[in-house]
This record gives structure tokens, sequence and C-alpha cells, in this order.
């Protein structure tokens, strides 16, 4: 059996770029594909094999800019030669669910989500474009739409990393899922005895994050804030950060885990498909106060809905300053109810080794050498 994964791109790293490094593991012979990559952001887990990229890798400035080049991404995926392939497996945020195979070929597409610049994000993303970019964005989401969900009937069977994002499956391309949640490397986590007094934010400064509410909040309260990351957004907040406000810079693993188990708790205000922060935060015993909506939902248990002990966090209903100080509030005065350990094990629960054993019982009636593992009762 020949086998190719396929992941959108591999210029940063995240929660899509641990997936296909995860499938890249349990799938040692398999070749892998993508539209752009970029050397410093290859995943350690693929073992040093080369990654073919499509004729995007070869403009100019494309590694950047990537995002820009969303007309070309339908023909760029279609280029891709997967002849001759009997399994492929594609980690996709965007268009790799419409590679073309043969007819014989199983397609099982891990999607994380929908494309939201062309669906539910659209007008969002529309209306934060300078007004000369409005009009080739528009018709260029529009033929990426159409072309996106007919690329999703291309594909056998889909594997949706939340509830929330099979959700949007259904919707945006009449197909139904089944939820397996990505893997988390929770093994690095650790508890401290006495954590630090901040607060802590984590991940790459773009519009979607709504790290700028967490800032704001935090200077009205004057809270110790520590905020790890990078991005576009970066200069525009530190702009606006107060006294209490540290930027930390993108951290290494080490560093970045030190600092998640010394945190007092993850401020977290995106509406994420998944968001794998939030677990890193509870794998180090921390708590989460998070916005009150999508992945976060299935990750998070909020402490108004769960049993006496067993909350990891607490939830704040609206992406704004003020929503997020009543969550702080709530948080500082229910914080004693939190048990480190119990956050913990909760966060255990979706750890690599976990999420290995179920896409093993998923691939099972595809890959013969997983049949075995197969347990009674599975549907298929």
């Amino acid at each position: 059996m020949r086998i190719a994964i396929v992941h959108h791109w591999f210029v940063s790293q995240g929660g899509g770029e641990r997936v296909a490094e995860v499938f890249a593991e349990m799938f040692p012979e398999a070749d892998v594909f993508a539209l752009i990559t970029d050397p410093e952001f290859i995943p350690a887990g693929l073992g040093g094999r080369h990654v073919t990229a499509s004729f995007l890798q070869r403009i100019p400035g494309a590694k950047r800019f990537h995002r820009h080049l969303l007309p070309l991404y339908p023909l760029a995926v279609e280029q891709l030669d997967l002849t001759g392939y009997d399994l492929i497996i594609s980690s996709d945020s965007g268009p790799m669910k419409g590679v073309l195979t043969n007819p014989s070929a199983t397609h099982i597409c891990y999607c994380h989500s929908p494309m939201r610049y062309v669906w539910d994000g659209y007008h969002s993303y529309l209306r934060e474009m300078p007004s000369l970019a409005k009009v080739p964005f528009a018709l260029a989401a529009h033929y990426v739409r159409n072309w996106d969900y007919m690329a999703a009937q291309r594909v056998t069977r889909f594997v949706a990393n939340s509830n929330y994002v099979a959700g949007r499956i259904a919707r945006y391309y009449g197909r139904e899922s089944t939820v397996l949640y990505p893997p988390v490397d929770t093994e690095r986590g650790f508890i401290v005895n006495t954590p630090a007094d901040y607060y802590l934010a984590v991940g790459r400064m773009v519009p979607y994050k709504h790290t700028e509410i967490l800032i704001e909040a935090c200077n009205r309260l004057r809270a110790p804030l520590h905020i790890v990351g990078s991005g576009p957004e970066l200069a525009r907040l530190r702009a606006m950060a107060g006294p209490t406000i540290k930027f930390l810079g993108a951290l290494n693993n080490d560093d970045l885990w030190q600092t998640y188990a010394h945190a007092r708790a993850l401020l977290f205000a995106a509406e994420e498909d998944f968001g794998i922060v939030p677990l890193e935060s509870q794998a180090c015993g921390r708590p989460v106060i998070a916005y009150g909506k999508g992945g976060s939902l299935e990750t998070v248990r909020g402490h108004s809905n769960s049993a006496p002990g067993q909350a990891t966090g607490v939830f704040f209903p609206e992406q704004t300053p003020e929503s997020v100080m009543e969550g702080i509030r709530y948080f500082e005065s229910v914080e004693s109810d939190f048990t480190p350990e119990i956050i913990r094990k909760h966060a255990q629960q979706f750890d690599t080794a976990g999420f290995i054993h179920r896409m093993q019982q998923f691939l099972a009636p595809w890959h013969e050498a997983f049949s075995p593992k197969l347990e009674t009762g599975f549907d298929r």
C-alpha cells in the first residue's frame, strides 16, 4: 500500500503541523506533500523526509505571503501528482481536500476547519482589508468557495477535530464526519506547588485571536499579563499595553511549558475550532478563563456547570474587555475550587497516544495493519 500525507503548508508551527507530524510518525513509509514549505518549520517527526511542494514554492515571497495566493490554491492543489497512491491522508484547514486521486484510492481528510476566510469568516476578513483589496478578494473568495465545496465531495471520509468543526463541515460541505480530537503533547506538562501571580496569553498575534481585549481588560484591572507569541499584530498590541503587560516573544518548548506551569491562569479570547493552547495550560494544572464559544466548550470544563471540584476553567460570554474582566473577577472569586491534579488529569484525555490509538481504529477498514486492533462495536 502506497500512502501519501498531504498538509496545506509548513510555514509556521501549530496544531495542524502537529497532526501532520503524528501522521508521518504513524506512517514512516509515506510520502509527504504540501503547497509551500519552509525548512525552519518542517516538524522533527518527519524524520528528515523530503516534502514535495507545489509550484507556489517558486513564487518569490510565497512563504511569507502565502495567504495572498488564494486564487492559485485550486490549481496548485490539483497539480500535486498523487497517482499511484492507495491511501491519502490530508491534514487540512485550507484547500488540500481537493487533491486529485485515482478512482480506487481512499482519501481521508482530517479537517481542522473549513476555510474561514471564504466561509463563516468571510465578511470579517473583508471588513479588515484596505479598500483597494476588497473587490479582488471578493472575486477570488467567490471562486474558491465554489471550488472548495466541489473539492469536499471528492473526499472518501471526513474526520473533524471537534464537534464544532463537524457542524461546520455538515453546514458548508453537506458531509458527515467522525470526531477525533487532535493530539496534544500533555506529557510535557507538570505541576508547580506555588504558581506566580501573572495571567498568561499564548498564540499568534493575528486579529481573530483578540489579544487586544485581554490587554485592555488587564490594563483596566492592573493585572499582570504575560503574552507569548509573535505576528503581524505585535506592534499594535505593544502600543496599547500598559505597565502590567509583558511580551515574552516566541519561546522554545522548555520555556513555554515553564511559563504555562507558573501562570495563575490562561486567558483565551479566540473562537477556535479546537484550541490546543488551553489544553497545554491544563496539562500543567492551570485553569483557563476562556471565551465560551467554539472548541473551548469541548476542552474546558466550566465552573458553573461542573460537579464540585471537577472544573478546569471559567467562561466569559462576549469578546469584549468588559466580559473578560467579568471572567477574571469570577475566576478569582472561586479560584480555591480548582485542583491542579484534576485539571491535569482532564487534559491527559487528549494526549498523543490516545489520538494514535483512535486514529488506528478509524483507519482499520482501509489499512490492514490496524485491522486486528479494531474493537468490537466500532462504528465504521
